[in-house]
């Protein structure tokens, strides 16, 4: 004899909430396995339309695998050079760069007390210091061969998802009976990361561009890397802007002046409020679907999970999320909560025809 009790909802949430921090859980772990998977299955999703292109011109499958991944490897590269060669020389120039930062931070610290401010010669040194990023320059210098090996693999994985690519959408079809409304929505989300990751790429490098042509300008040294460095945090959302141009403010600011140093400062604000603000929406134009408060939830949860790799594909990964859970009527208010803003429907007054 058996009964069927319906579970209350504090039960049924007790259960979600169990199962969410499995899943979690077990993400975390399996993070080092999941991080390169995930790149490669973002790179393969952008490069799937190129492969489709010269595929349809009579290019052999295997040519056109081998000119992709010819092209990845000679970008990254390249990337590669640019910034491990930038990064060796500004950790031969740091000795420099740390003299002045020292004899800036104790005229800063002597105004301070000159306006009240008691301690901050002592202060200023400590909480500025630059013996930080000196180890965090030979760290980077250190983990380069780490670096490299990963993109590599990160390189192996995504020929193999491409290799599979024609026969994935079937295999879905055919494993999880997908109906045509599953099939519609899976093009919709693979159709949206690639827009999403082709018009990215795209801001980021005129970005980068715009950088450097605004620290050649003003004279700023190493101007290649902390372009580089701006090309990369682009992709990072609310957060990247801001990161970007702390390094090359701080260095112009000992480099040369407070007011060289306060117009970089603008300069980056200017960029990346026409760049990032003004012509990025107008080229995506609806976006991911994605709210702004959930984005930077979604920063912080995916940096926390998967590290740097979580906070740069954390926007596609949010909309992948906010896709599949629209899928199901009884997860579909989550997907609501982190969707767009909607607007309220006036309902009719009960007198009103």
């Amino acid at each position: 004899m058996t009964s069927n009790h319906a579970f209350s909802a504090p039960a049924r949430s007790l259960l979600v909430a169990g199962a969410f921090a499995l899943v979690v859980t077990v993400l975390e772990a399996a993070a080092p396995i999941l991080v390169p998977i995930l790149l490669a299955v973002f790179i393969a999703i952008v490069t799937t339309p190129i492969l489709r292109w010269m595929r349809s011109r009579g290019i052999p499958k295997w040519g056109a695998l081998m000119v992709i991944a010819f092209v990845l490897l000679d970008v990254g590269s390249l990337f590669a050079l640019i910034t491990t060669g930038a990064v060796e020389g500004f950790r031969n120039s740091l000795p420099t760069y740390q003299e002045r930062f020292m004899a800036f931070s104790y005229q800063l610290g002597g105004w301070l007390e000159s306006v009240g401010a008691g301690g901050s010669r002592e202060a200023i040194p400590d909480l500025l210091d630059p013996n930080k990023l000196v180890h965090g320059v030979r760290l980077l210098l250190s983990n380069a061969s780490g670096l490299f090996a990963m993109g590599f693999l990160v390189l192996l994985a995504t020929i193999f998802i491409l290799l599979e690519a024609p026969t994935i959408p079937a295999k879905l079809r055919a494993a999880f009976h997908l109906t045509e409304e599953g099939d519609a929505r899976l093009k919709r989300l693979l159709d949206t990361v690639n827009r999403y990751m082709q018009i990215k790429t795209l801001t980021s490098f005129g970005t980068a561009v715009c950088v450097w042509l605004l620290l050649w300008v003003f004279g700023i040294d190493f101007a290649i890397l902390w372009a580089v460095l701006a090309f990369f945090l682009n992709f990072v959302p609310v957060l990247g802007n801001i990161l970007m141009m702390i390094p090359p403010v701080l260095l112009a600011l000992i480099q040369t002046g407070p007011r060289t140093a306060l117009l970089v400062a603008i300069g980056y604000l200017v960029i990346n409020t026409v760049i990032g603000n003004v012509l990025e929406p107008r080229i995506m134009g609806k976006g991911l679907g994605v709210s702004t408060l959930a984005i930077f939830i979604s920063l912080l949860f995916w940096g926390w999970l998967f590290g740097t790799v979580g906070m740069f594909l954390a926007v596609p990964l949010t909309a992948a999320v906010v896709i599949a859970l629209d899928a199901n009527p009884h997860t579909r208010p989550l997907a609501i909560l982190l969707g767009p803003e909607i607007t309220e429907v006036a309902t009719p007054d009960a007198d009103s025809p």
